[in-house]
């Protein structure tokens, strides 16, 4: 098992196995068939608003509800499917994605988070949604 010095070096070496994009970049890949998925808790989604179309994952199920074969996966996860991965500010969005690349998920981050999207004049609409709902789908009881 590798050790790290340190919480950065950490996230170096998550931010190494991935092709990070910019908001304008995610934007683009969500049109092409990519997923976002938060994995902010609600106060922060409450707090800041959420990205439309985005797949509500609080970050301790995210392995299991994006994995296809999990048992427990959400219907969105399906073998190929692209996940873009967002927090806040692009931290714990590294951390989250890295481990999906480990489980062979294509995925990866955006940098600098919910703040760097709202920043580039990209949607936001507010939250909190429910877990494991897409942002903007009415749910039926």
């Amino acid at each position: 098992m590798t050790t790290y010095a340190s919480v950065d070096d950490l996230l170096e070496s998550a931010r190494g196995a991935l092709a990070r994009l910019e908001p304008l970049e995610a934007h683009a890949r969500v049109a092409a068939g990519a997923l976002i998925v938060d994995i902010r808790p609600a106060w922060q989604r409450e707090s800041d608003g959420e990205i439309p179309g985005s797949v509500i994952v609080e970050r301790n199920h995210l392995e299991w509800r994006l994995h296809p074969a999990s048992g427990a996966s959400l219907p969105q996860a399906h073998d190929g499917q692209e996940w873009i991965v967002v927090c806040t500010e692009g931290y714990t969005s590294s951390l989250a994605a890295s481990a999906l690349v480990s489980l062979g998920l294509p995925a990866t981050d955006i940098v600098g988070g919910t703040h760097a999207w709202r920043a580039a004049g990209l949607p936001v609409t507010a939250g909190p949604t429910p877990v494991e709902t897409v942002v903007g789908v009415t749910v039926s009881s």
